[in-house]
């Protein structure tokens, strides 16, 4: 069985397919720059890279081009099976994956409230996909989905009931598929069903988010109603106190759209640091810098805050989980981190392992750690390729 996974923003289109007889990707890729000048889509196909560059007017364009080089490769003997979509705001009805109908898409374009930057656009990917895939079932995997299951103290915000019932103000949560796939791995590694084991996963990348997994389920998690809450990231600001808000919006004479600007594209590691939105760049600079050190600190305390307060929720932790960009490849960010949890839970990091790059999920602790640290690169594409598998079958 062959799954194709997309994931379109506005001016982008991911693109994974996937064997599910092997779970390996046949096929990974992006187009960039759709609908504007100089375009282009990357791929690897069978582990070998190549580039398109072309002006696509639209995404149907895109995923026209995508398919005739797959087509021309991967999918020139086997049809696809299936199309699995990544949705980001599923809003308050859509706990699990969902086979898309004219209904379902309607509402995820309704959605659009909540997620501006995305949902119109992963409406968009899905349109265009159905038009050229009109026979097989898509479904969209929503990463709202696997926070469902919080309790309502969890996502409840301290503002009128009545007004966060008519403008549907929770909590909601994002990298659910991230969170979900890294956890059951996780518990794979511990060698545990995931029924019982406390884990903390640590979606670390340009956005981050960490969630309270206890016995399978999620019960907190750092990011809101919107991606902006939670721990500092590359260019959005996290959690920060609503009088700063009132303030900026005062004595800046912003609008509502300049002060999204604001939140959203220049603040974060960019805006503390003044170097960069790459944590690369401003790591890069931790010693020789102070803003550089600053931001790098700020993440790492936002984080280890977290942990300490879901470990509370959990009333306990076996195990803390780094993923994602930034979780994978930041030994130094996971050290320090680690180093301020060594009395509370008992942690020795093993700086050897730690430091060593490998793409195997693996433990980073020494064995005598009480609770485990490990690194789990997360695997969305096929995450949501299983999810399609299973409408299929």
């Amino acid at each position: 069985m062959i799954i194709l996974t997309l994931n379109a923003g506005s001016s982008s289109l991911k693109f994974t397919v996937i064997n599910m007889a092997t779970e390996d990707s046949l096929a990974d890729g992006i187009a960039e720059r759709i609908g504007m000048k100089e375009g282009f889509i990357r791929w690897t196909i069978n582990g070998e890279k190549g580039r398109l560059d072309s002006d696509m007017k639209d995404h149907r364009d895109a995923l026209g081009h995508i398919m005739d080089k797959l087509h021309e490769t991967v999918l020139k003997d086997q049809k696809v099976s299936g199309v699995g979509h990544r949705v980001t705001h599923g809003g308050p009805n859509f706990g699990d994956p969902e086979v898309i109908t004219p209904a379902i898409l309607a509402e995820i374009e309704d959605l659009a409230f909540y997620a501006p930057l995305h949902n119109p656009a992963n409406a968009m990917g899905i349109k265009t996909a159905m038009e050229i895939f009109p026979d097989v079932p898509h479904v969209a995997v929503f990463d709202t989905a696997f926070h469902h299951s919080m309790p309502d103290y969890a996502f409840t915000y301290g503002l009128p009931h009545d007004l966060c019932k008519k403008l549907g103000l929770r909590r909601y949560g994002f990298h659910g598929t991230s969170h979900r796939f890294v956890a059951e791995a996780t518990a794979e590694l511990m060698g545990r069903p995931i029924e019982q084991l406390k884990i903390i996963t640590c979606h670390l990348g340009n956005g981050s988010s960490i969630t309270a997994v206890k016995n399978g389920k999620s019960i907190d998690t750092s990011m809101g109603l919107t991606p902006m809450e939670g721990v500092v990231m590359g260019t959005r600001c996290g959690s920060v106190d609503p009088g700063a808000i009132l303030t900026i919006l005062e004595k800046e004479n912003l609008d509502a759209k300049g002060l999204n600007n604001l939140l959203n594209k220049h603040s974060g590691l960019l805006g503390v640091s003044g170097i960069s939105s790459d944590c690369r760049d401003v790591e890069d600079q931790w010693d020789s810098n102070d803003q550089a050190r600053l931001t790098m600190e700020m993440l790492g305390y936002g984080v280890l805050k977290y942990i300490g307060a879901y470990a509370a929720a959990m009333n306990g932790v076996d195990v803390i989980t780094f993923t994602a960009g930034i979780g994978e490849n930041g030994p130094r960010l996971r050290a320090w981190i680690c180093s301020h949890l060594s009395e509370l839970f008992g942690i020795q990091i093993d700086e050897k392992v730690n430091n060593a790059r490998s793409k195997d999920p693996r433990f980073i602790c020494k064995p005598e750690s009480r609770v485990k640290v490990a690194v789990v690169p997360t695997n969305e594409e096929l995450a949501m390729a299983r999810y399609t598998a299973k409408f299929v079958r």
